[in-house]
Formats: structure tokens, sequence, C-alpha cells
């Protein structure tokens, strides 16, 4: 059998075990013209363990309007900010800092989302994730 032919990617943040025919979910596959009960009712199955929290969700879209997705769980800045414990980033992170996160919580958070980084070993997913950190105003310390 051929390989069905990739028509669209998309991305979505969508709250885990609550996505709803509502937008975003229900206007971004309507574009498509796909089944978005065929999305909404397995996704909120498979993320109900991660209820009330965002998660990234990616969409394959073939010609023949069917998809497959799999799901990111939670982004790296959300996991930051409830690590440390914080509503949102600086508007200013240069000169406005909201937070600290040591080494170890950086660690942490690296080896949770290490194989969706762009990262070959652990120290280099720690570095992705402190940049994120240091651009959300939060201060890495050892």
């Amino acid at each position: 059998m051929a390989e069905k032919k990739v028509i669209g990617n998309l991305k979505l943040r969508i709250p885990a075990g609550r996505a709803t025919a509502g937008p975003p979910v229900g206007s971004t596959l309507g574009q498509w013209g796909l089944n978005m009960m065929d999305f909404i009712n397995p996704f909120n199955e498979k993320t109900k363990d991660l209820m009330g929290k965002n998660v990234i969700v990616h969409i394959r879209v073939f010609e023949d309007r069917t998809f497959d997705w799999t799901c990111l769980g939670q982004p790296v800045d959300d996991l930051i900010r409830e690590t440390i414990k914080i509503d949102k980033g600086s508007g200013k992170p240069n000169v406005d800092k909201v937070g600290k996160i040591t080494k170890a919580q950086l660690k942490e958070i690296a080896e949770k989302k290490m194989d969706q980084l762009n990262a070959v070993d652990i120290e280099g997913a720690i570095k992705v994730v402190a940049g994120t950190a240091r651009s959300m105003g939060v201060e890495v310390v050892e």
C-alpha cells in the first residue's frame, strides 16, 4: 500500500480531557473537512489523567480526509510555571525576574520532555529548558 499524502500539519494547544467541538478544535478541524468527533472522543479519553492542564497536539491531515494525531504532553513553559508556582512569565524577562529555578528542577523537566526537545543528550535538553526559563524571566540558580 502506498503512503498516504499529507496535506496538512496542525499544532493545537488544548486543555487535556476537555476538547469540544467549539474553537479552537472545531474551527480548525472543520477547515480541513475532518470529523471532529473522531478526534475529540479519543483525545479526551487519552488525556483525562492530565485534566485541566494544557497539552500540545500534532495532527497530520491526509488527502483522503483522514488524520492521525500525537499528544506531546504539557508545553515546557507550563511545566516551568507549575514547578516554581508562578502564574505567568515576565513581560520584560531581562529586567523583571518572576522567580528562580534550580538545576535539579530543570533536569526533571528536561527528562520529561527529552523525546520532544531538539537535543542529543540530557545536558543539551537542560540547556533548552533553561533557555525557555530565561526567556520567561525565570532566573536559573545552582
